[in-house]
């Protein structure tokens, strides 16, 4: 190889390299934001995501744990990236993030929170949803927003919104964890 054949593809590795840091596609059902690419920072990102300021994405651990969780798929039981359901991707970044330990199920979460309305929700704070008719069978972490972020049977980890008719119609509780 010759050096402007080296130059050249040096040039173009550092291209990638440099735009694959600023740009992700974000994982999201939330109205507004449905297949996107967001670029920029994670504050850029998640601001333009969750329809904040910069200034309101204060917790970074918390964006970078989600970051690295995108897209991860839904598993029944699991808590690893390769496959993860609802209450084990509460429980890790619970954990994680706050080191708070919740038990394994949405429904003994439910049980454990200090309840809340949901105009008093903060960063962390477990929404609660009855799906398929059953009670708290499904949670997910709240954001900023109204957005929260969860896993989807169908899309894995992604955030959504919760006043998305879809899903508000299924919300049942929301608490901070004690």
């Amino acid at each position: 190889m010759n050096k402007r054949t080296c130059l050249l593809l040096s040039i173009i590795f550092i291209s990638i390299l440099i735009t694959s840091c600023s740009s992700r596609k974000m994982i999201t059902d939330a109205s507004g934001s449905r297949g996107k690419n967001i670029t920029g920072s994670l504050k850029e990102r998640y601001s333009v995501l969750l329809g904040v300021s910069e200034k309101e994405i204060r917790d970074e651990r918390l964006y970078k744990f989600i970051d690295n969780w995108m897209g991860s798929p839904h598993r029944l039981g699991g808590m690893e990236k390769g496959g993860v359901d609802c209450s084990g991707f509460a429980i890790r970044l619970e954990k994680e993030i706050y080191n708070r330990d919740l038990p394994r199920s949405a429904r003994q979460m439910a049980d454990q929170v200090k309840r809340l309305y949901e105009e008093d929700l903060k960063e962390g704070d477990l929404v609660f949803f009855d799906f398929a008719g059953s009670p708290f069978n499904h949670v997910g972490v709240y954001l900023l927003n109204n957005k929260f972020v969860h896993v989807s049977t169908s899309k894995g980890v992604i955030i959504s919104n919760l006043k998305d008719s879809w899903y508000y119609k299924y919300f049942s509780r929301c608490g901070s964890v004690k």
